[in-house]
């Protein structure tokens, strides 16, 4: 408890002594020294300072004999200040979406844990879930909650127990282009749907033109990228152009892309690289690998009429009218035509899928573990400036709740 105390308190001098960039949106992080602690640049330093008082307050009222003892079964707490290690290999797989900020978590969790190997294999979502029912991996990342015969399919693999959704990561589903000589494009979700539809084939068309008036926009032909592969990315983009396009967009979502058209790619990293390497393109990925790439980002057009950069923060205004579902299975119902001021209304929350019952004892101990790590407020303090939002405190109360009864 003393040297969290010492370290608390070096935390929060360093914070307290860094400059506030305020206008700075793309925060960035430093490791300082052996002791990996985190100096947080960008406007969320007043939230990470504030969450440094907290832990300061938990520390004082506590004495050195308040060590975890728990071990790997112990309940989730979200203030967390060690990680309650197990020991073993697991390997998931799914999601490209939260590949950077499982990299993150695995890495601060295998650093703090030795005897644990975790090994994310970024397949995309429709693989993942696969992957997951036919018993390949432990754990599975989706972008979207198992559905019907998928929910069934992985109940049966969970021997003894049931499959669980636990909504992870929130992050900004970035609308990324390469058009020379044009910056701070503005496009509504008609507009979106009607490029990526093939029924607006130019760049001047009348219909972008009119939401940029002040672009020189060329007489050139749109290349739009989507994702060759089951795609939970693909799934959240193709449900806001379903719900927010209206009748511009007449095609189903899903996880397969299902418009006729366009250059398929293998991936987020797939699809960044096409738009990056092709002249006039536009596809879509999440913010972390635009940002990443240096490209350019489409402002959207929200419902309350506001054209809104991709931001983690607007992701969360857009997730706030979301709906939870009852029981341990925590599926996600979002409102993409949400008239809430300042909402991204292009998003997506990442899940991990997760047995209740049915791996084996050390199996269950180091997905219960790691996972109770990942919905701590530490973890997902730790994704922010990797283009990702922390769980609402509603969703992550009752994540944690349910990580806690993991057998």
């Amino acid at each position: 408890m003393r040297l969290f105390i010492f370290r608390s308190l070096r935390i929060a001098s360093i914070l307290a002594g860094t400059p506030v960039r305020g206008a700075d949106d793309s925060a960035r992080h430093e490791r300082r020294g052996d002791e990996g602690l985190l100096v947080i640049r960008g406007k969320r330093q007043a939230a990470v300072g504030a969450a440094m008082v907290a832990l300061l307050t938990v520390a004082a009222c506590g004495t050195d004999d308040n060590n975890d003892s728990g071990g790997a079964g112990a309940a989730p707490s979200s203030k967390a200040s060690t990680i309650s290690c197990a020991k073993g290999s697991i390997t998931g797989s799914g999601s490209s979406a939260q590949k950077n900020a499982i990299d993150e978590w695995v890495k601060a969790y295998q650093n703090a844990c030795s005897g644990a190997t975790i090994n994310y294999q970024s397949t995309g979502s429709s693989t993942g879930r696969q992957q997951f029912i036919s018993k390949q991996v432990a754990f599975a990342g989706s972008d979207s909650a198992l559905k019907d015969q998928q929910k069934t399919d992985a109940d049966a693999r969970c021997t003894g127990g049931a499959a669980v959704d636990l909504p992870m990561a929130v992050g900004p589903v970035a609308l990324m282009y390469h058009v020379s000589g044009v910056n701070g494009l503005q496009l509504s979700a008609q507009t979106l749907a009607k490029i990526f539809a093939g029924k607006i084939t130019k760049w001047n068309d009348p219909a972008i033109k009119a939401e940029n008036s002040a672009a020189s926009l060329p007489d050139a032909t749109i290349a739009s990228v989507h994702r060759s592969d089951g795609s939970g990315t693909t799934d959240n983009f193709t449900k806001f152009l379903k719900g927010a396009g209206g009748a511009d967009w007449t095609f189903d979502s899903g996880s397969d892309w299902k418009a006729p058209g366009g250059q398929g790619a293998k991936g987020s990293d797939g699809v960044t690289s096409t738009v990056k390497s092709t002249e006039n393109s536009i596809g879509y990925a999440e913010l972390s690998y635009a940002e990443n790439a240096g490209l350019s980002t489409v402002k959207v057009k929200n419902a309350a009429g506001e054209y809104i950069e991709p931001s983690t923060d607007g992701a969360s205004l857009g997730l706030s009218t979301a709906k939870v579902a009852d029981g341990d299975d925590l599926k996600l119902t979002f409102d993409y035509a949400t008239a809430t001021k300042g909402a991204y209304p292009v998003y997506l929350v990442t899940y991990e899928i997760a047995c209740t019952k049915g791996l084996s004892a050390d199996q269950a101990a180091l997905v219960k573990s790691f996972l109770t790590y990942t919905a701590s407020d530490a973890a997902q303090s730790s994704i922010g400036d990797l283009g990702y939002a922390p769980l609402p405190d509603a969703v992550a109360t009752k994540v944690r709740a349910v990580i806690g009864k993991l057998a």
